[in-house]
């Protein structure tokens, strides 16, 4: 996390599988913190978006800019 950053504490539901395995991998040391492993996934969630949404404006470029209203609708 960087420094200085504003943070928000939040609530979210998640299998309990999961959080056992969360759980799981901090106390092997191989996160900081539950939270610490949250905020690395949703950047890495994040940052696929991003990558995903370049990669369909590079391809509608290549095949004739973006959708038309008409493509849109369709």
């Amino acid at each position: 996390m960087v420094m200085g950053m504003a943070t928000k504490k939040i609530t979210v539901t998640l299998p309990e599988e999961q959080v056992e395995s969360m759980r799981d991998l901090v106390a092997l040391g191989q996160a900081d913190s539950i939270s610490g492993f949250v905020h690395h996934a949703v950047n890495a969630a994040l940052n696929e978006v991003d990558l995903w949404r370049l990669e369909l404006d590079a391809a509608l470029e290549r095949t004739g800019g973006p959708l038309t209203e008409e493509e849109i609708a369709w």
